[in-house]
C-alpha cells in the first residue's frame, strides 16, 4: 500500500495537459471485440483502471501493439473464449467495474458473453440490472450463478427492439449500444445516457460501420449491421480531471492554464464554478485561471442558498461533487451539496471536518458547506481514500493545507489520475509518494 506525503500551504503555477477520459476510454476498449480488424486508439490514459481493462482484453487474445506514448493497436481476430469461464477471469474481471462493458460486444459477435461480480471502489450499489435486462430485450437469454457469483448471457441470434431503460445508465446504455450494433433490424433505446463518452462510442461505431442516430439526444436508433470494420478513435480529454485541475489552482490560491479542454464537450462544468465565485478564461481551447486570494459563492436571485446537485448529462457530473464541495470549503458564503446518484460518496466530508473545515453531513446524499473565505486555513492531517474522486478531493484539501498530511490508500487515486504527483512537481507542488 502506497500513500502520499503532501506539504501544503505552498502556491503552484504553471500549464498541465489533461489525460485521456478514463469514463470514455473503458467503453471504447470494449468495443474493439466487435470487429476482427484493428482498430486505432489514440490519448489512452495510463491508469490502474485503464491497464487491468488492457490486461483482460490481451488474456481474451486479442493482439496489443503500443504504437506510442498513450496510443494502441488492437486486433481481436483471435479471441480465447474459454477464457471467460476460467477462475483467472474470476480473478482479473472482478477487481474492475468497467470490464461489465465487454459482455455486450462479445454477445454480438460471438453469442455469448460471462463476467463476474464486479469491484471497484466503495461509493455505492452500481446496478446491473439495465445492461441485463436490454440484453434480455435483445433476445438474449440471463443467468447467474449464486455460488460462484458470475453473471453470464447467451444468444443464437440477437434481433433490434424498442426499449426504455429503466434509468440513464451510462454503462448500460454503452453495453447495450454494443451488442445492438450487430442486432437484426433495429433497435431503439429510449431514456439512453447521452454523456460525451457515449456520444464519442456513437462516433466511433459509427466510423466503424455502424448505423445510429440520434446522438446526443436520449433516443438512440440503431439499424443492425452483419459485421464492424477498423477504424481510428481519438479519446476526448478528461472533464473530471479537468474540473480536479480548477480545484487545484483554486484551493491553492495559483496561477494555472489548462490545455486542450475540449471547452463544447464541457456542459455545465464551467457554469457551476463560476456559480462558486471562480473566475477563469476561455483562450481559444485552453482554461485560463488567474490567481484568486477569495471567490464568492452566489445565491439564486430569491436570495436563497445554492444549490449543486448531480444529474444525468446534460446535467452536472457526480464525479465533480467532492471537489465541489472541498472548494466551496474556502469559499465566501454557503452551499448545499446534493449528491443523488451514490449513497457512500460524501462520507469523506468527516476527514475535511477534521482539517478544520466547516461541514454539516445532511444525510448520506447531502451536505451543507459553510465557506472559511480563507480566513481559517485547513490543517493538515492523516487520512484514507475510500474512493477515486474522494481520493483527489482530500489531494487538493492536502494541498491548501498548513502543514505536512499524508493519504493512504493512494490506489484508488492511482485508478483514475496519470502519474499525478509527478504533474504536481511540474508546477510547484511538494509531494512524494511512499511505498510501504
Amino acid at each position: 500500500m502506497a500513500s502520499f506525503k503532501i506539504e501544503g500551504g505552498h502556491k503552484l503555477s504553471g500549464t498541465i495537459t489533461p489525460q485521456g477520459a478514463k469514463n470514455e476510454v473503458l467503453q471504447i476498449l470494449c468495443a474493439v471485440l466487435l470487429t476482427p480488424e484493428k482498430v486505432v486508439i489514440h490519448n489512452v490514459p495510463d491508469i490502474i483502471d485503464v491497464n487491468k481493462l488492457i490486461f483482460i482484453l490481451a488474456e481474451l487474445g486479442v493482439k496489443i501493439e503500443k504504437l506510442g506514448k498513450n496510443s494502441f493497436s488492437f486486433q481481436a481476430d483471435e479471441i480465447n473464449l474459454p477464457y471467460l469461464e476460467s477462475s483467472d477471469f474470476r480473478r482479473d474481471g472482478s477487481s474492475l467495474r468497467g470490464s461489465i462493458m465487454i459482455v455486450g460486444p462479445l454477445l454480438a459477435r460471438f453469442g455469448k458473453g460471462f463476467i463476474p461480480k464486479p469491484g471497484g471502489d466503495k461509493i455505492g450499489r452500481r446496478r446491473l440490472d439495465t445492461h441485463f435486462e436490454g440484453f434480455i430485450n435483445l433476445g438474449a437469454t440471463f443467468r447467474y450463478n449464486s455460488e460462484e457469483h458470475f453473471y453470464g448471457v447467451e444468444a443464437s441470434e440477437l434481433i433490434g427492439t424498442d426499449m426504455l431503460l429503466d434509468e440513464a445508465s451510462v454503462t448500460g446504455t454503452a453495453n447495450i449500444l454494443m451488442a445492438a450494433v450487430l442486432a437484426k433490424g433495429k433497435t431503439t433505446i429510449y431514456n439512453a445516457a447521452c454523456e460525451p463518452y457515449i456520444q464519442q462510442l456513437c462516433k466511433m461505431l459509427n466510423s466503424m460501420g455502424a448505423k445510429i442516430t440520434g446522438v446526443g439526444s436520449n433516443l438512440l436508433t440503431i439499424e443492425g449491421v452483419t459485421n464492424l470494420g477498423g477504424c481510428v478513435h481519438r479519446v476526448l480529454p478528461d472533464m473530471i480531471e479537468i474540473g480536479s485541475w480548477i480545484g487545484v489552482a483554486v484551493m491553492t490560491k495559483s496561477e494555472l492554464t489548462i490545455k486542450n479542454v475540449s471547452w463544447e464537450n464541457l456542459g455545465q462544468i464551467p457554469n457551476v464554478f463560476r456559480k462558486l465565485g471562480i473566475k477563469f478564461e476561455k483562450r481559444e481551447d485552453d482554461i485560463y485561471i488567474p490567481a484568486q486570494e477569495s471567490y464568492e459563492i452566489q445565491n439564486y436571485i430569491d436570495g436563497s442558498v445554492l444549490t449543486v446537485a448531480d444529474a444525468p448529462w446534460p446535467g452536472f457530473t457526480p464525479d465533480l461533487l467532492s471537489i465541489i464541495l472541498v472548494i466551496a470549503t474556502q469559499a465566501k458564503g454557503t452551499v448545499l451539496i446534493h449528491q443523488k446518484m451514490f449513497e457512500s460518496r460524501l462520507f469523506f466530508v468527516d476527514k475535511l471536518i477534521d482539517m478544520g473545515a466547516k461541514v454539516i453531513l445532511c444525510d448520506p446524499h447531502r451536505a451543507t458547506v459553510i465557506g472559511l473565505n480563507h480566513q481559517s486555513q485547513l490543517k493538515a492531517t492523516k487520512m484514507t481514500s475510500p474512493d477515486i474522486r474522494a481520493g483527489i478531493s482530500l489531494l487538493i484539501a492536502a494541498l491548501s493545507a498548513k502543514g505536512t498530511s499524508i493519504i493512504n490508500n493512494i490506489e484508488q487515486i492511482d485508478r483514475g489520475y496519470e502519474n499525478i504527483e509527478a504533474r504536481l512537481k511540474s508546477i510547484g507542488a511538494i509531494i512524494e509518494r511512499i511505498e510501504d
